[in-house]
């Protein structure tokens, strides 16, 4: 679709001080290139414009085409030698452990209890959580991404403290407060009560505040009794437009651990699955390790996964199987899981992404890397339409990559003779330095 024909805007929509254009190549995807043929995936204007009026895109497409439309004196902003596309989302980040991020030689279990827990506890101070959500939130920015699932604490505090920075950040951001009564910390404990009522509070003062959403979030399975997870289900039903986020078959003694402790369970999915869980707005972090019919399951409920290739990979939890998700429908987002993540750019995740699948046989391609990042985090997170991509009406949240950031890069994609080669060395040799521009809203940052 190299050269796609753009939606020409009408006069009177365009017609507005606020009103801005954005001129440069543009890339942006429409579909899942594992679904559809590569080139019908997505649309790429090599002079391409992007038009927004109030925060929202009013058009894309090329700017020949567009530039008779505009209102005259309109200032156009160019972006040369980069890539115009839509901000990335992360599908799941733990913000509390921003600060904890490369603590040494451990797999799950032990890295929880030697370093998480001890870290988590100080997000009972509401301030505390406010200045590590700042520097997180500048940290996603910096690196290009515009949305996140993200995790809390158990303390309701840090989740006020969240939304409160990304609330004057004029971010879409989704975050809950952890919900754990078991095989945990006592001070890091709720109870099945107080975490429901804790989560009805924030709920109501919180979702869709803005741009704000709420993720009702058990911690993973082992550190939820039974009873508290049907109170997530119920919490789930009465809410039908909040997410569901936890964790899910990560690593393999995580795994036996869930076998041990609900013994009446099919697997684990089928843990979540007893208590109502899983649907359109859920979403599991890593399913490493899942079974046939369990992606069977995540598919006829629409539920997502999140793939995190950098915390698999540190944590030494094994390589992801994305074909396996693609042979059975499943929506898949990207996620950095800062702080067992190991980076907060979305292009180095995507670099490890792709080595996940070679370790795998299987080939990533640049396309669908991209895809994943964007459009298919979108998806995942049941907001297609709303950000992911430059359809009309979607919110103007997008940033700019930068070609020539590093000597390296510059004289690597001087040598590029597509777009496919350009967009695998963006993602092999890209980082937080290749983001030029972060826009919210079609405002920079």
């Amino acid at each position: 679709m190299s050269h796609s024909t753009s939606n020409t805007p009408s006069t009177s929509e365009v017609t507005s001080t606020a009103t801005k254009a954005f001129r440069g190549e543009i890339l942006h995807f429409l579909a899942d290139p594992a679904k559809v043929a590569e080139e019908e995936s997505y649309q790429y204007f090599e002079d391409g414009l992007l038009l927004i009026k109030n925060g929202l895109v009013v058009a894309v497409g090329n700017a020949t085409d567009l530039l008779a439309t505009l209102p005259v004196g309109l200032e156009v902003t160019q972006y040369d030698n980069g890539l115009i596309m839509p901000g990335f989302i992360d599908t799941h980040v733990h913000y509390p452990q921003t600060e904890m991020i490369a603590s040494y030689g451990a797999q799950l279990l032990e890295w929880l209890e030697n370093y998480t827990f001890p870290e988590e506890k100080q997000f009972s101070d509401f301030e505390h959580g406010k200045r590590v959500a700042e520097f997180f939130l500048t940290q996603l920015l910096d690196a290009g991404t515009t949305t996140a699932l993200v995790f809390g604490t158990v303390h309701k505090e840090s989740v006020d403290a969240f939304f409160t920075i990304a609330q004057q950040k004029k971010l879409r951001m989704i975050c809950g407060k952890v919900l754990m009564n078991q095989n945990c910390p006592e001070d890091l404990q709720d109870t099945t009560e107080s975490g429901y009522t804790d989560s009805k509070a924030l709920i109501e003062k919180w979702h869709n505040t803005d741009r704000l959403q709420y993720a009702i979030t058990p911690r993973f399975a082992p550190t939820c009794s039974t009873e508290q997870l049907h109170k997530a289900g119920e919490l789930l039903k009465e809410y039908p437009g909040v997410y569901l986020h936890t964790h899910l078959s990560e690593n393999k003694n995580e795994i036996a651990w869930v076998s041990e402790l609900f013994p009446d369970s099919d697997g684990y999915l089928d843990v979540y699955d007893k208590s109502n869980l899983l649907g359109r707005r859920s979403i599991f972090a890593h399913g490493v390790h899942l079974h046939d019919h369990e992606c069977q399951r995540l598919s006829e409920t629409n539920s997502a996964i999140a793939f995190c290739p950098t915390s698999n990979l540190f944590l030494g939890s094994g390589c992801f199987n994305l074909k396996q998700a693609e042979e059975f429908d499943v929506n898949v987002g990207l996620g950095t899981d800062i702080g067992a993540g190991t980076s907060f750019s979305m292009l180095t995740t995507l670099n490890e992404a792709y080595k996940t699948q070679q370790l795998r046989g299987d080939k990533l391609s640049p396309f669908k890397s991209f895809y994943l990042a964007t459009l298919g985090g979108a998806v995942a997170l049941d907001l297609e339409g709303t950000i992911g991509n430059f359809t009309k009406g979607a919110e103007a949240d997008f940033i700019v990559l930068d070609y020539q950031a590093t000597p390296l890069m510059a004289r690597r994609i001087a040598r590029c003779k597509t777009l496919t080669e350009k967009l695998f060395v963006l993602s092999i040799l890209g980082d937080d330095r290749h983001v030029k521009a972060t826009h919210i809203m079609g405002e920079k940052v």
